[in-house]
């Protein structure tokens, strides 16, 4: 994931902000949020972008949240959706560097007292390349969900064991499909060299995405981007139903198993 840019000269000429127009979804007994998403324009100085006339503007989008009646809560939230907060960047930051092309993001779900929104940014520099960052929120204290909190401690292991089988499957998948397209043994052996230290465990369990069905658990394989093609996607869905034996009836998610 980029943290960190380059420093460069940009003066800002102009900031374009418009709000686009959406149908806030009601808020019923403060479980969800109303988000609206706010589009900044970046417009960049002639002489930052000599040579790169297409990097001269950069598009923001992010969102505005309101709807909730518990002012504190609703102000950690805010204050974890910033733009600064998700690739510690600000908004005047992305304007004083030309790498930014389009930041945006996605809510995946927002309802029982869960939101849950996925933040990407692309852009390019010595080459083009994307970055995503992830949030499940707990709307009742403004707090990101911990694995701890909604998982049982004791079936861990069991959990991560669980998707590590389909992590190891897709890798497996990978290895296949390139040896079936005939790519050159170099690739091969590099694809297999790069998925040996490979493995899903219980540190990993801290990145999933909660969604009406189930809950998608996140893995980052940390490829260099001369791999990248030979990553895996990293997101395994498992459904509520699957999930039952390791979700704690007491906590968040328990409202989402029988």
């Amino acid at each position: 994931m980029r943290t960190s840019w380059a420093p460069g000269l940009v003066l800002l000429l102009i900031t374009s902000v418009s709000y686009a127009q959406s149908k806030p979804s009601p808020a019923t007994a403060d479980d969800r949020v109303i988000i609206r998403p706010r589009t900044v324009t970046l417009i960049r100085r002639a002489s930052l972008v000599k040579g790169f006339p297409e990097k001269r503007t950069a598009k923001v989008i992010y969102p505005v949240v309101s709807g909730l009646k518990n002012v504190q809560v609703l102000r950690r939230v805010q204050a974890l959706l910033q733009v600064k907060n998700v690739f510690d960047s600000s908004i005047d930051e992305y304007r004083q560097d030309r790498w930014l092309a389009e930041f945006g993001y996605k809510v995946n779900y927002n309802r029982n007292y869960v939101l849950d929104v996925t933040f990407t940014q692309s852009g390019s520099g010595a080459y083009p390349d994307t970055h995503t960052k992830h949030f499940a929120i707990n709307l009742k204290d403004g707090s990101v969900i911990k694995a701890a909190e909604v998982f049982i401690g004791d079936k861990s292991e069991a959990l991560a064991a669980l998707v590590n089988n389909k992590l190891q499957a897709e890798l497996k998948k990978i290895v296949q499909e390139l040896t079936a397209s005939r790519s050159e043994p170099e690739d091969l052996r590099i694809a297999k060299e790069a998925q040996e230290p490979l493995k899903f465990t219980v540190e990993n369990l801290v990145e999933f995405s909660v969604g009406a069905k189930g809950i998608t658990f996140l893995y980052d394989a940390g490829y260099p981007h001369a791999i990248q093609a030979f990553a895996p996607v990293g997101e395994y869905f498992f459904s509520y139903s699957e999930l039952k034996p390791f979700i704690k009836r007491d906590g968040l998610l328990g409202q989402f198993i029988d």
